[in-house]
């Protein structure tokens, strides 16, 4: 069995900043309560939620540590009350509210995944976040179904790049917006069925003219403000449009009788502040519909970058800068 330290390196900026605020500190390993697993990670995944409670605009939920990370993966050192001695040792991946830059985490058992022999710990700390988000909105809320087409913006980001390889493990047609011809090329080379350049073309122009007039069925969004307009444009009859993010606006101004007319939903969702019990659910239902594909190594996540933890500062500067495609990484024990 593991020895496990009092103490660890971590990731916990007392003040919200620039990158430069994620320096290596010393910080007590956490305690894994009822339910939960303490997690000797290998890696973890960067994700934008992180720069934004960086950057003091996205705090944790009551009760949850202050050091960042949403997904890691690694082995199981010690387990809390109601957890089966039997799931000491073996490797997980886990969708966590927060700690994930850390050297040990906690997770809730439910919300851990098996990492499969055909995933490295890189590969499987880049999937909770983005597997749990895109499957909630685009399949659940969105009802995205075999043989329907959806939009997704963002094409190249972590969250487009998993709505891509998803889309088609289902027999979903996937169009796809990115910023720049070499991102269009990067999501058609992924599996993208058609990819748009938002800057040099008009996507509503361009989803009409892909689909002969008909729309898309769903619409998955992480800007906001007014994209959501032209979204609805975008839209069949009977479209749903999904928000998961508003890095465009948190405001918009909708067609309030388009809506009616051709009875579109509009709804959206976040993930991180969900219970346990919701994310428990989602988790077993992954396990069951999408989890033997990753077995069968079917589906992996795109990695852009891996940086040690000790880079985390250059992790974010990557991020911000907008120029990956894919999952940023953290490696933090070997």
């Amino acid at each position: 069995m593991t020895r496990v330290p009092q103490q660890m390196t971590a990731i916990d900026p007392e003040a919200p900043g620039g990158p430069e605020v994620l320096a290596l500190v010393e910080r007590p390993v956490p305690s894994p309560g009822a339910g939960e697993v303490l997690i000797r990670v290998a890696a973890a995944g960067v994700n934008r939620p992180d720069v934004v409670q960086r950057l003091g605009a996205y705090p944790p939920p009551p009760g949850v540590t202050s050091i960042p990370g949403l997904e890691v993966a690694g082995e199981v050192v010690a387990v809390g009350a109601d957890v089966p001695l039997e799931v000491i040792g073996q490797p997980m991946c886990a969708l966590i509210a927060g700690g994930g830059y850390a050297e040990y985490a906690v997770a809730p058992l439910g919300q851990c995944l098996t990492v499969p022999a055909a995933l490295s710990m890189a590969e499987a700390a880049a999937m909770p976040e983005t597997l749990f988000t895109v499957w909630t909105n685009l399949f659940e809320r969105g009802y995205a179904n075999e043989g329907e087409t959806v939009l997704v913006h963002g094409g190249s980001s972590g969250i487009g790049t998993m709505a891509v390889s998803l889309c088609n493990l289902f027999g979903v047609t996937v169009i796809v917006t990115a910023g720049s011809d070499e991102k269009v090329a990067a999501c058609l080379a992924h599996g993208a069925d058609h990819a748009i350049n938002y800057r040099t073309e008009d996507f509503v122009e361009r989803v009409k003219a892909v689909t002969g007039g008909c729309g898309v069925d769903v619409v998955l969004d992480m800007v906001g403000g007014d994209y959501v307009a032209r979204n609805l444009n975008c839209l069949a009859d009977d479209g749903r449009h999904v928000s998961i993010a508003v890095q465009g606006g948190a405001v918009a101004t909708v067609p309030v009788w388009e809506i009616m007319r051709r009875r579109l939903t509009l709804t959206g969702s976040t993930l991180r502040a969900r219970d346990v019990a919701f994310k428990t659910l989602v988790a077993d239902e992954l396990a069951r519909t999408v989890w033997p594909h990753v077995e069968a190594g079917k589906l992996k996540p795109v990695i852009d970058r891996t940086f040690a933890l000790a880079d985390a500062a250059e992790a974010h500067r990557r991020m911000e800068s907008g120029a990956h495609i894919g999952k940023i990484v953290l490696e933090v024990m070997a």
